[in-house]
């Protein structure tokens, strides 16, 4: 089991587009990713959106598998994605573009990062992501 940090607490101010974090390479025997997201709301701004994205060809393209969505009250929010659940049928993929507050289980390459969205100027208002990659037993 790993523990990861996929944003470090983090001042929201400015508005921001399409910002994407470090890939953090968790490996291809994930079994389970588990994300924690966590908002603290100071005042104004309006929205505050975070895609976590993966990647099965090495970080060349990425695809969304969970977004979180806040606008103006503190939040925690987690998701639990397993890597076993059968995808039976062909998954579109997107790029910043997922639903607020969904996921698409089942889906986990071998590599993650955010892109993250805010509309309007929050101040004294922060966001930080973190996850626990389970893998599976190598015995």
């Amino acid at each position: 089991m790993a523990y990861k940090v996929l944003l470090p607490t983090t001042a929201v101010t400015a508005s921001v587009i399409a910002v994407v974090t470090t890939p953090v390479d968790i490996g291809p025997n994930v079994q389970s990713l588990g994300l924690h997201y966590n908002f603290v709301y100071g005042s104004s701004g309006t929205n505050m959106t975070v895609y976590v994205q993966t990647s099965f060809d090495g970080g060349a393209t990425w695809t969304d598998i969970a977004c979180f969505q806040s606008t103006t009250a503190s939040q925690r929010r987690l998701y639990n994605l397993i890597s076993s659940v059968g995808v039976t049928s062909i998954a579109t993929p997107t790029d910043g573009s997922l639903s607020a507050n969904t996921s698409v289980n089942g889906l986990i390459g071998d590599r993650i990062r955010l892109k993250y969205t805010s509309t309007g100027t929050y101040v004294a208002t922060t966001l930080q992501v973190t996850s626990v990659i389970k893998e599976y037993s190598r015995d």
